[in-house]
């Protein structure tokens, strides 16, 4: 007689290797710029994996957000992957140097994961400020002559700083 403890986990090898084998996983990249109008395509979803509009229907496809608002969605009739809502760069994700929101798409029949990864891009939206308006160098006759360095960094304001 078989042990329990030794049943489940051949039981759990055999289910990872049917599913391993019977499933495909990759992962799509786009770019889009903040602020793109709603019903604007980002890329075509179904061109990318190679399939056809309409069989993302018949694999009862599944578009899942790993954050709350979905800001895309994909359209049945082309596969497209379109702006469902504009995406505010700042507000989603403040200063940091890459904004990235990442999608699932689940096929089924064979079972299909493939990860959606949307760059969201920034817009030059908001003026550059320096913190001086003019700058004034006083350079002595008697200094010899060296390299100088000046670095002055532009501050971008925020939407909610203009008041917006």
């Amino acid at each position: 007689e078989i042990p329990a403890g030794r049943m489940v986990g051949w039981r759990v090898a055999v289910l990872c290797l049917w599913v391993s084998c019977g499933s495909a996983a990759g992962q799509l990249e786009y770019s889009v710029s903040e602020e793109t109008e709603r019903g604007v395509a980002v890329g075509n979803v179904a061109q990318d994996l190679r399939l056809s509009a309409a069989a993302l229907s018949l694999r009862n496809f599944r578009f899942l957000s790993s954050h709350g608002e979905p800001y895309f969605e994909v359209d049945l009739a082309s596969g497209s992957l379109v702006v469902r809502e504009p995406a505010d760069r700042e507000r989603l994700c403040g200063d940091k140097a890459a904004c990235v929101l990442t999608y699932e798409l689940v096929l089924e029949d064979p079972l299909e994961l493939h990860n959606i990864h949307v760059h969201v891009l920034d817009t030059n939206d908001n003026s550059p400020h320096f913190p001086a308006g003019d700058v004034q160098l006083h350079i002595p006759e008697f200094l010899m002559p060296e390299p100088v360095l000046l670095s002055l960094t532009p501050k971008m304001p925020t939407r909610e700083a203009m008041g917006c």
